[in-house]
């Protein structure tokens, strides 16, 4: 990709017949608050964040030159609905969802985000692949478990899972209000493991630090998805490479994607 330096997932149970990667901020056209960072373009992808859709589509141009095809581009509301990403062209009409599947090769899942937690899913035999966007509304009313129930609806068996780009533990501010809503849908068990995910931040009455590549991987193995790699980034903390709304508010928007080769 010209330009472009995508994050290879370390993923080392990831089958071998698929493609995965996740963008950062560089290697684009987008000028102002959605350039690189560092005074060249940026790699927006989001149509939504108030930047030159023209150049928003030169750069998803510039992300396609080395994929088997058009991301599958969903728009995301912090929901659980799951698409099916070969439903997802660009002559139908835009489909409301934070989480697609695919089971045909050529076909890609993505998800965008600037903060929240993108995951991606892949049955270990290589048939099924998913992308969810899990921001900590989604994570908490049950994203990841509806793309899993989906996957193995589509014939998947054991899933391995991959947590790409996202606010890391030192910078995920929260209130009660967020503490709460987990504590209140744990299951039998959990509320020790939840409650560990959820520092109090020093000084700050009502106030945590949230890890939500901790919760991702709880969430995960609610499901039995127990294979998981990745959660090492921090979006906000790391302005060369990331966009981050907790960090700039106006600002862009990476991807995760994924298909079958």
């Amino acid at each position: 990709m010209p330009g472009v330096a995508p994050i290879i997932p370390d993923w080392p149970d990831a089958p071998a017949n698929i493609g995965a990667l996740a963008s950062t901020r560089k290697g684009g056209v987008s000028i102002g608050p959605y350039d690189d960072g560092q005074g060249s373009g940026g790699l927006n992808l989001g149509l939504h964040c108030g930047d030159d859709a023209a150049a928003v589509q030169r750069n998803r141009a510039r992300l396609q030159q080395d994929l088997p095809g058009r991301p599958a581009w969903i728009s995301q509301v912090h929901g659980i609905a799951v698409a099916d990403a070969a439903a997802v062209g660009p002559d139908s009409p835009v489909l409301v969802a934070d989480a697609s599947i695919a089971s045909a090769p050529g076909v890609v899942c993505a998800v965008m985000t600037a903060d929240c937690l993108p995951v991606l899913l892949a049955d270990v035999d290589g048939k099924v692949v998913g992308a969810a966007h899990a921001g900590w509304r989604g994570l908490a009313a049950g994203v990841l478990g509806e793309t899993v129930r989906a996957m193995r609806a589509a014939g998947a068996g054991e899933i391995t899972a991959w947590m790409g780009p996202a606010i890391g533990p030192a910078q995920f501010e929260v209130g009660a209000d967020v503490f709460d809503s987990f504590m209140a849908g744990a299951q039998a068990g959990e509320g020790a493991r939840i409650a560990a995910a959820f520092r109090p931040y020093p000084g700050r009455e009502g106030k945590f630090l949230a890890d939500i590549y901790a919760l991702g991987r709880l969430f995960l193995a609610r499901d039995e998805v127990l294979r998981v790699s990745g959660g090492t980034y921090c979006t906000a903390s790391d302005a060369a490479q990331f966009y981050s709304y907790r960090r700039d508010h106006v600002t862009g928007r990476q991807a995760s994607l994924i298909w079958l080769k």
